[in-house]
């Protein structure tokens, strides 16, 4: 077991680090976007490409942080992902060309992969051992407040300085606070890594050697369904909810309201997990989102149902970020965790990488009334892809 004195040295900073982290970088996209539509002229689908192409990178570049992470360099890796970060929110705005912004979403994608949840959670299973699942329960508790800071105050900040300071302040707040908490506590995990880390190997081959497993893809098909269901709605958030017929403030409350029901989520499954499984948490997770999709697309007819759209879809969100990383170690074990974190990574990002796009696509095609129905789907199919690999598994996958 990890110093109590320690565990908290490591840990709390890291929760305020990805909660600013999260909110200055990834939830900047969705909540400046009807911005940039209304300021840059450029089409929905034209901008949701950007952040489509920074979570694809994203996703190719998981691996290889989780591998530097594995062999101990989670200070460099984590805390350089978040400085690359500030740099490209800095660069960002600047842009006045569709070129530009799609370079700097290109940037910002290898930060994502470095600084997000995938190098937080594989620094904490690297260092904390038996302790990692409360670290990073902990850690998401408070970083899942990251949208409910970030959708308010870009909304704020925009009409007092323009999308391009409100940027600027995101990037600030990277570099300034970020950062260095990051880098601290990195430090001090890299020392609790050398009583509580498994030996990773020492050959790229071993640690890949999960890829044959139906179980790995099984888990990875879940997962990628179900990142793709929350980049859908999470992305298109705003003009979603206007299409239901909310105004711009209520729409802006409701999107800033899912982080707190992250939160709510988590400590439901705190005061629960004694009593129930991993597996059965997990899996109402996907039932969280199909209850969730079915909200949404009936708020149109009752505005009411637009509370339960926002209850369990921050509550499924915030409860499988837990879920994730605890459901891949039980799974398919926790050495090389970095590495098969990463693997699953891809898949997973890459579900929410292709989502703003497919939704845009979507949308053009059928409104969002058919952006939800394939959200809806979506839930399903991760639903029987967990099942099923919970059933392939055996003592040799997980241990």
């Amino acid at each position: 077991m990890t110093d109590l004195h320690q565990f908290r040295r490591i840990v709390w900073p890291l929760a305020v680090a990805e909660t600013i982290v999260w909110a200055a970088i990834y939830y900047s996209f969705p909540a400046l976007l009807p911005a940039w539509e209304s300021d840059l002229g450029w089409s929905k689908t034209e901008l949701t490409g950007a952040f489509t192409s920074a979570l694809v990178v994203s996703a190719l570049f998981a691996p290889v942080a989780g591998r530097l992470i594995d062999h101990g360099y989670g200070r460099h890796t984590f805390a350089g992902g978040a400085v690359l970060g500030a740099v490209m929110l800095l660069l960002l705005s600047q842009v006045t060309e569709i070129w530009q912004f799609y370079a700097m979403w290109i940037g910002l994608g290898f930060a994502m992969s470095s600084a997000l949840y995938e190098s937080c959670f594989s620094v904490l299973t690297h260092s904390m051992g038996p302790d990692a699942k409360r670290a990073i329960t902990l850690v998401t508790l408070v970083a899942g407040f990251a949208g409910t800071i970030s959708f308010p105050s870009a909304h704020f900040l925009t009409d007092l300085v323009g999308w391009r300071g409100t940027v600027l302040v995101f990037a600030a707040a990277v570099m300034t606070l970020a950062v260095p908490l990051i880098w601290n506590s990195c430090r001090l995990a890299e020392r609790q890594a050398e009583t509580h880390a498994l030996a990773a190997s020492k050959n790229a081959a071993q640690a890949l050697i999960v890829v044959r497993s139906a179980t790995f893809w099984l888990l990875a098909l879940a997962f990628a369904v179900l990142a793709f269901n929350h980049g859908m709605v999470i992305t298109h958030i705003l003009p979603m909810l206007d299409d239901r017929g909310l105004q711009l403030e209520t729409a802006v409350l409701a999107a800033s309201m899912i982080g707190p029901m992250q939160v709510t989520g988590r400590l439901a499954i705190m005061a629960a997990e004694r009593y129930v499984s991993t597996r059965f948490i997990a899996l109402g997770c996907y039932v969280a989102l199909g209850i969730s999709a079915c909200s949404l697309l009936g708020a149109t007819a009752a505005p009411g149902l637009i509370v339960g759209f926002v209850i369990f879809q921050g509550a499924g969100m915030g409860v499988f970020s837990i879920m994730r990383p605890v459901v891949t170690a039980e799974l398919l074990g926790r050495r090389n965790f970095g590495v098969v974190s990463g693997l699953t990574a891809v898949v997973y990002v890459g579900g929410a990488a292709v989502a703003p796009m497919a939704a845009a696509l979507l949308w053009k095609t059928g409104g969002y009334d058919l952006v939800i129905l394939v959200a809806l789907a979506a839930a399903v199919i991760g639903l029987l892809a967990l099942t099923a690999a919970w059933r392939s598994a055996s003592p040799n996958d997980s241990g």
